[in-house]
């Protein structure tokens, strides 16, 4: 009997990234890293994937570059069958592995649900998204059902001082300097 206590689902779930397809014969799978650095992902660990019957543990006995994949052996998994059982599995970690952020610096999954409203007052409506385009980053909203201007989905850039005026995320608001239509 071990004396090491198995670690604990995760209390507050994010996905860090997902398990891609079986690579080769041994078992070995691709990794898809949600992390900025791509293989910052082992840097949380453990790893947890939600199956029929709750948190699974999955343990990262190795991993690798090949080519521009990250690729990875799962503890267990040694065939390429029992690799494919894995597949599109997302990769999840308990949040509070996440760093502590500094002033005006956000995790994506904070702003997701905030109402976005303009520094005119106007709803433009709630973040459901983020996408990082290389230059800034841009919060996806999904417009209120009777928006003035029918739009049904804002893109709207994530740039501080020039953009985005307040962050609050006690009352889960984001105020904008926007043209709702734009």
């Amino acid at each position: 009997m071990s004396n090491q206590l198995s670690p604990k689902p995760p209390v507050n779930p994010i996905v860090m990234g997902k398990i891609g397809s079986a690579y080769g014969i041994r078992g070995w799978l691709r990794v898809f890293s949600s992390t900025e650095d791509a293989e910052s992902i082992f840097d949380y660990q453990p790893w947890f994937i939600q199956s029929k019957s709750g948190w699974q543990l999955v343990e990262i006995e190795g991993w690798k570059y090949h080519n521009q994949d990250l690729i990875i052996k799962v503890k267990g998994t040694d065939d390429r069958d029992a690799a494919n059982l894995l597949t599109n599995c997302e990769i999840v970690v308990d949040s509070s592995q996440l760093p502590d952020l500094g002033e005006g610096d956000y995790y994506w999954k904070d702003l997701m649900g905030c109402q976005v409203v303009t520094v005119a007052g106007y709803e433009l409506g709630k973040v459901i998204d983020m996408m990082e385009t290389g230059s800034n980053d841009v919060m996806v909203i999904k417009a209120n059902l009777k928006d003035a201007f029918g739009v049904k989905e804002r893109l709207v850039p994530f740039l501080t001082e020039q953009v985005v005026k307040r962050v609050d995320l006690s009352t889960q608001t984001i105020e904008v300097d926007w043209d709702p239509g734009f």
